[in-house]
């Protein structure tokens, strides 16, 4: 679909029109730049594509880009992204063997107010599914080992709906979703959620360790 022309309605949510078949990580990531699957799009600055080592044995998937990420076009480039890096190293994972990535491409905010700020809002399972086949995409040309789920969106997009983090984080299981056959996934939580922690922060993070590490063993 040409930029400019009317964009997908809420019953036709869907990035694979957009997705190029049989394309590398950079093709996809070209491809990506003009999608318009879903209306986030529309208010976004630009998409916030994957990276990362293209042979990673671990593949990490959050949620969706925040400010910051939006307005470089990175993943994980604002606190969050900080204490991931941290935590992976300490879990024993080689940051350098990871490829990083979101469930959504695009930020999605609101303007409490009317003010200036741009608050994140969570994304819809409508856009979790509209924004799949470019997560499947990015499996299937990584193959990792290993998908750690950071968040409750994240697991949803990898496993459906019934995913639950506070059930299932820290437990491997099988990755269902076509493109990551082979692969393992583990859940945690999304590292906002440990700045979010306050006076707990140090036990929140020391969990979030302990779920990175179940993950680091599977890779050896």
């Amino acid at each position: 679909m040409a930029r400019g022309t009317r964009g997908p309605g809420p019953e036709d949510y869907d990035a694979g029109p957009y997705v190029p078949e049989d394309a590398g990580l950079p093709d996809l990531r070209r491809a990506a730049a003009g999608c318009e699957g879903c209306p986030l799009y529309r208010d976004a600055t630009q998409t916030v594509f994957g990276a990362g080592d293209p042979a990673a044995r671990v593949l990490l998937v959050g949620e969706e880009p925040g400010d910051r990420e939006d307005r470089r076009g990175e993943p994980f480039v604002g606190p969050a992204g900080r204490v991931l890096t941290r935590a992976v190293e300490e879990a024993g994972i080689d940051p350098d063997d990871t490829y990083i990535t979101n469930a959504i491409k695009h930020f999605k905010f609101g303007r409490p107010g009317g003010g200036k700020r741009r608050i994140h809002k969570p994304p819809s399972l409508r856009e979790l599914t509209a924004c799949k086949p470019w997560l499947q995409a990015e499996l299937r040309e990584i193959s990792p080992e290993v998908v750690i789920a950071l968040g409750a969106s994240a697991g949803k997009a990898l496993r459906g709906s019934s995913f639950r983090v506070t059930r299932e984080r820290g437990v491997p299981q099988p990755l269902p979703l076509p493109g990551g056959e082979g692969s393992t996934m583990v859940a945690t939580i999304h590292p906002s959620a440990i700045l979010r922690a306050d006076e707990e922060r140090e036990a929140v993070y020391a969990e979030f360790v302990t779920d990175l590490r179940v993950a680091a063993r599977l890779l050896r």
